[in-house]
């Protein structure tokens, strides 16, 4: 039950090396998020994907079609929602569901582009010119347009960008929504929050080469340690606090009178840290433990990555 299946996929322009032999497989139903920094392969990835772009080497397939012998077919199972919202401006909003729904051959494209305006908050600017939208109502437009006649593979890349968190929220529930219906989502995204809640599986790229892959929790493992965060009184005994501990990784904050400190995650290390402030005879107004972030790991294993270049 493979949706798409990618191996020693290259790409290159001129003497730089975008994709460098990569290999990925998405689940059919499942939500796959694909995530590096700026100019890591993500969008190049798409877009060969989704018949936009040639790969220079490798296999990939999209419900089982060739992306290259079998482009054709494959158009007809996917989606792409890109980076830019790719809305006919002169258009209204309603008339570009419509054009979209009249060329992928529905039964209802008036109907449809009904129902799309109405999930997507856009009724009341149905009739307006696309040109005259807000940043976010053109985002919403682009979503929309792209899930019209229910695609099997659907792409975002970067699906949520210039959302506000009302809107991020909405797109969030049409993903599981789109996952639960048996449709695959593969989707890049510069927020972290969005792959730890939606992705079934997580690949992270790095010039060019997947440096790790698997589940939020899994990736979360590969970075063991924990942080505390003691809360003081007053800065001086905040900063007495910090000399005691110098040999640790510890972030002082003034404006919050706390300091985050990274331990190995065993309770003998942070017994020991209470010892040292009781010994010293320093109070503490709070303590909380916070476990590894997704954010942490993306920047723990990317800045391993990049140092090793």
């Amino acid at each position: 039950m493979v949706a798409i299946s990618v191996t020693n996929l290259q790409k290159s322009y001129g003497k730089q090396v975008v994709l460098d032999s990569i290999d990925l497989e998405v689940s059919k139903g499942s939500v796959f998020c694909l995530l590096g920094p700026n100019g890591a392969g993500k969008t190049t990835t798409i877009n060969i994907l989704s018949t936009l772009l040639r790969a220079d080497g490798g296999i990939a397939t999209v419900n089982g079609f060739d992306v290259v012998a079998q482009a054709s077919k494959v158009r007809t199972q996917i989606s792409l929602t890109g980076q830019f919202a790719a809305v006919d401006d002169v258009l209204t909003g309603r008339e570009n569901l419509v054009l979209i729904g009249e060329l992928r051959h529905i039964d209802d494209p008036a109907g449809t582009a009904k129902d799309s305006l109405n999930e997507f908050g856009l009724s009341d600017a149905a009739d307006r010119r696309a040109g005259t939208f807000s940043g976010g109502m053109r985002r919403r437009l682009d979503i929309a347009m792209g899930l019209i006649g229910d695609p099997e593979v659907i792409f975002f890349d970067e699906p949520t960008s210039g959302l506000d968190p009302q809107s991020r929220y909405m797109m969030w529930e049409k993903i599981n929504s789109l996952s639960r219906e048996g449709r695959t989502v593969f989707l890049t995204t510069q927020n972290l929050e969005e792959a730890d809640r939606l992705a079934d599986k997580i690949s992270i790229l790095s010039k060019g080469k997947i440096i790790a892959e698997g589940t939020a929790s899994d990736l979360k493992k590969l970075l063991p340690h924990g942080r505390i965060e003691l809360g003081f009184p007053d800065v001086e005994q905040m900063n007495a606090a910090a000399k005691l501990f110098q040999n640790y990784d510890v972030t002082p904050d003034n404006d919050t009178r706390s300091l985050m400190i990274v331990t190995d995650g065993s309770a003998s290390q942070i017994a020991r840290i209470f010892t040292q402030i009781e010994d010293a005879h320093i109070n503490i107004s709070d303590f909380s433990q916070k476990t590894a972030t997704l954010d942490d790991v993306f920047l723990k294993i990317i800045s391993d990555h990049e140092g090793n270049k």
